[in-house]
């Protein structure tokens, strides 16, 4: 079973808020190989503040498995104060129904092993609540910004993403950013016609997945 949190700094509490910061440090910088600042093992930026909305997976004994960060466009945010060239002529979002996913990433539970379907609902599921979460705080899209892969990831889910730029060559990797509509065809794709805007939910969800998927790249 995985628990699903979602809040401000001022909602999770500080064991979660370290437990994060380490899963961050793990998946990105000792996993992933990106170069980021970084503080005893903890990986947080400028982007994580008091008002830095975000989504937590949680394992049965409370260890973080996955995670996603929120953020207007119409304050700083990723895409816009680092990587705004991702852009190319097309301009940068600066609205507040329009928000950053970043820091997505999910990995499996110290212990667990799963089936590639398994994976799958895992991955769905916690874009699912990313999407819930968002649109509860005012957004009807969110910018976010990866290699190729996630982008084909989201299509499959059947999530209505389009590019917002053409990919460019980071670290050797064709990089984009892209649009996710927080529509009624990406509703129906996660299930989440009906489903009311609370706060975090706990899910019986099957398992979590057995390799890291992140969004964006090292800053």
């Amino acid at each position: 079973m995985l628990t699903l949190l979602s809040g401000r700094r001022a909602d999770l509490s500080r064991e979660t808020m370290y437990r994060l910061a380490k899963f961050r440090h793990k998946v990105f910088i000792q996993e992933l190989g990106w170069s980021l600042p970084t503080d005893n093992g903890i990986e947080f930026d400028n982007f994580d503040h008091a008002d830095t909305l975000y989504v937590v997976a949680c394992d049965r004994n409370g260890e973080v498995v996955g995670c996603g960060r929120l953020l207007p466009t119409d304050e700083p945010y990723l895409l816009g104060e680092v990587f705004a060239d991702l852009m190319g002529d097309a301009s940068l979002p600066h609205a507040r129904n329009v928000w950053e996913l970043s820091r997505f990433a999910m990995s499996m539970p110290r212990g667990e092993s799963l089936t590639a379907e398994e994976s799958w609902q895992n991955t769905r599921a916690m874009m699912s609540e990313i999407v819930r979460v968002a649109h509860a705080n005012g957004a009807n899209r969110l910018i976010a910004f990866s290699v190729l892969g996630n982008e084909r990831l989201l299509k499959r889910m059947g999530v209505n993403v389009h590019r917002a730029a053409p990919p460019q060559m980071i670290e050797g990797k064709p990089t984009l950013p892209f649009w996710i509509e927080i529509d009624e065809q990406t509703r129906a794709a996660l299930n989440l016609d009906g489903v009311e805007c609370s706060g975090g939910v706990p899910l019986d969800m099957l398992r979590s997945l057995d390799a890291p998927h992140a969004f964006e790249r090292a800053t």
